[in-house]
């Protein structure tokens, strides 16, 4: 025969079992570090995108040794989702650009932008947009 304390404690710990359940793997994910670059990815290509921005990231960096992100931008361009990292070297003038498929995963181009190259794709980019 079971105890009314017995029964209270069993309680209680379902109780906590299933809130810990609910609501531990909210914490856990809370805990995990947010990127510190500008993301510019927009909901409706998000939704097409098959692989994660943070794994495409992985990606990237490795093609550039020591680089750290500064910004990422997904886009469709040439008829392919992709998403196109901006990564500064310290030591180097300009940024390496690599583009890696959203859909695949896969690194897709890289090229070095000196800093007049960046403020003419800037200037295009701002007069692409209304």
């Amino acid at each position: 025969m079971t105890t009314l304390s017995t029964r209270l404690r069993d309680g209680l710990t379902a109780v906590f079992a299933a809130a810990f359940i609910a609501f531990g793997g909210a914490a856990l994910r809370a805990q995990q570090p947010t990127p510190q670059y500008r993301r510019d990815l927009p909901a409706e290509l998000m939704k097409q995108a098959k692989v994660a921005e943070p794994e495409a990231a992985k990606s990237a960096v490795a093609r550039v040794p020591n680089g750290q992100i500064q910004a990422v931008e997904l886009e469709s361009e040439d008829g392919r989702l992709i998403y196109s990292y901006e990564i500064k070297v310290p030591g180097q003038s300009g940024i390496e650009e690599v583009n890696v498929n959203a859909k695949t995963g896969e690194v897709v181009g890289s090229e070095h932008e000196t800093p007049a190259t960046e403020k003419r794709e800037a200037q295009k980019e701002k007069a692409r947009k209304p």
